[in-house]
């Protein structure tokens, strides 16, 4: 039987905060990728990229995804680029629901405007953060799409996201 939910998708489309609120709500741990990536290897993801470049933080994050993909009864939020090596969904999926969470284009620019926290966009921005959001989404988009559930968070809080996935997650009987 599988005890986790992982959430998936783009930056910005709520999968920390509605995270948070899943595991609370189910009694579940609550990992936060991006956060345990920083604890393990004591830098922010920003500097990692800044000084290590991106092919060190995916190797981090891959030893981050294995030990996580081993937990029991966890909400586990991934990084928006988890999904581009297909080695961590599949150990993901092994014991987790895969959820992907999704937001129009708009509303992912509403949440990801600050520069200089999110090192794949800032990268890709030349001046014109839509079309760098839209870019990255659109190579992403197989990938994301690989999920077993998505849910559009546009319009929706946090807390009836939370709901909506435990409401399939119990119907599912994972």
């Amino acid at each position: 039987m599988k005890t986790n939910i992982v959430l998936t998708g783009f930056m910005g489309t709520g999968k920390t905060s509605t995270g948070r609120l899943l595991a609370s709500r189910l009694g579940y741990a609550f990992l936060d990728l991006d956060v345990e990536i920083e604890k393990k290897f004591n830098m922010k993801i920003p500097d990692m990229f800044a000084q290590k470049g991106e092919a060190y933080f995916r190797a981090c994050e891959r030893q981050v995804v294995q030990e996580a993909s081993k937990r029991q009864h966890a909400v586990i939020s991934t990084g928006g680029g988890v999904v581009k090596n297909p080695d961590n969904i599949r150990d993901l999926r092994q014991n987790g629901l895969i959820v992907c969470l999704t937001a129009d284009i708009d509303t992912i620019l509403l949440r990801t405007g600050k520069r200089g926290e999110r090192p794949v966009l800032d990268k890709e921005d030349q001046g014109n953060r839509r079309a760098a959001v839209e870019k990255v989404m659109q190579e992403r988009a197989g990938l994301y799409a690989d999920a077993d559930v998505t849910i559009d968070t546009s319009h929706v809080t946090p807390l009836r996201a939370a709901e909506q996935i435990i409401r399939i997650y119990k119907a599912k009987e994972v």
